[in-house]
């Protein structure tokens, strides 16, 4: 556990000067998720949290969406010759009642640190299994675009893994007045959403209504129904959203922005949650 980052031999080159040296780089691993013993699927992430990603996973897929569905979450003995622990491995088990999922019917899932589940993308599966509408909560959720640009700053202020590598994407959940409420980094941009939303379902807080969700790359599908999905109204990206996630977002009330950098953003849907002018 605590491999968040591993030192690899470099060669630099600087205007022509060369030498070896150490760096320092995000750590990537395999984490198999099993669910009440059988394997359900294996991502690629960065250690840490893993409890929290498995738990948001879960809930991505509609399997979970309240504290009390879930029993608990353990790391499975070691697969290491020795017996040692690889922590690479974790089963998650429902609370009694809780219907679980035939896996056999399933996708074999192989999840990849940059496309995430790519097999699955169906709006209408995500419009069928959403446990809440998307929802600004008891108030209005109304979003200045200088609120949104200084977002993307706070985000990166708060990853300190990417300050000593450079090298790991960052998602942040703020409120409508722009408080920072968590930050989770990943090697893979889904496995940091996972973490936030795992997280805030173990602590009780789903449906994240009333909730900016920001993340450090693009916007994907996978990332805008992980949304839908944890009740979040706002998803606001750095980078390009997809057509598939717009098309998510307008049909479930989202609001959509993308290429947030500076002062700049284009909003792809929902514009009624940003005060224009």
């Amino acid at each position: 556990m605590g491999r968040v980052t591993a030192r690899r031999r470099v060669i630099r080159i600087r205007d022509g000067a060369v030498n070896a040296r150490p760096d320092t780089l995000v750590a990537e691993e395999p984490l198999e998720i099993r669910l009440n013993g059988r394997p359900l699927a294996i991502t690629m992430r960065t250690p840490g949290d893993d409890f929290a990603l498995a738990a948001g996973f879960l809930v991505s897929e509609g399997v979970l969406g309240r504290a009390d569905e879930l029993a608990n979450i353990v790391y499975c003995a070691g697969a290491k010759d020795d017996g040692s622990n690889t922590y690479n491995v974790v089963d998650v088990r429902l609370a009694p009642g809780v219907p679980v999922p035939d896996v056999s019917l399933e996708r074999n899932v192989y999840t990849t640190s940059s496309c995430g589940l790519c097999g699955k993308a169906s709006l209408d599966a995500v419009r069928t299994t959403a446990r809440w509408p998307v929802s600004d909560g008891p108030e209005p959720v109304r979003l200045s675009p200088a609120l949104l640009a200084a977002l993307p700053d706070r985000l990166r202020a708060s990853q300190t893994v990417f300050d000593r590598t450079g090298g790991l994407h960052g998602a942040a959940l703020f409120t409508a007045e722009g408080e920072l409420l968590d930050v989770r980094e990943d090697v893979g941009r889904h496995n940091a959403v996972d973490k936030l939303v795992g997280r805030a379902l173990r602590e009780g807080s789903l449906p994240l209504s009333g909730t900016v969700l920001l993340v450090s790359g693009r916007a994907s599908f996978e990332l805008a129904q992980k949304a839908v999905m944890a009740g979040i109204p706002v998803l606001a990206a750095v980078s390009a959203p997809s057509s598939l996630a717009v098309d998510l977002a307008v049909e479930t009330g989202m609001t959509l922005v993308g290429f947030l950098r500076g002062s700049s953003m284009n909003v792809y849907a929902g514009e009624e949650r940003i005060v224009m002018g």
